[in-house]
């Protein structure tokens, strides 16, 4: 997964309304905030660190809002969290 520059949390203002959203091909796939998490990012931050070390700069991944569909070769993915950033991504045929 891509990352950088990594950035202190407090730099980047994020909060219970921070928006995560994704499109696809354009139209708004998903949409949320991080305050709808089951837990919030310090309880997943203590329950992982309980069985790996984690070290800046480690990736973690949480589940997904609703909207979960496929996506085929050829779909243009942008996402993005307020705050902190946003990427671009191309589907391609393996």
């Amino acid at each position: 997964a891509p990352i950088g520059p990594i950035r202190p949390a407090a730099q980047c203002g994020i909060g219970p309304d921070t928006e995560i959203v994704l499109d696809v091909n354009g139209a708004t796939r998903q949409k949320s905030t991080i305050g709808k998490l089951i837990w919030n990012i310090p309880e997943i931050i203590e329950h992982l660190s309980a069985a790996w070390t984690l070290a800046p700069g480690d990736l973690i991944f949480s589940g997904t809002p609703e909207g979960v569909a496929a996506v085929v070769a050829g779909d243009t993915l942008s996402a993005r969290v307020s705050g902190v950033g946003s990427l671009q991504v191309q589907v391609v045929a393996a």
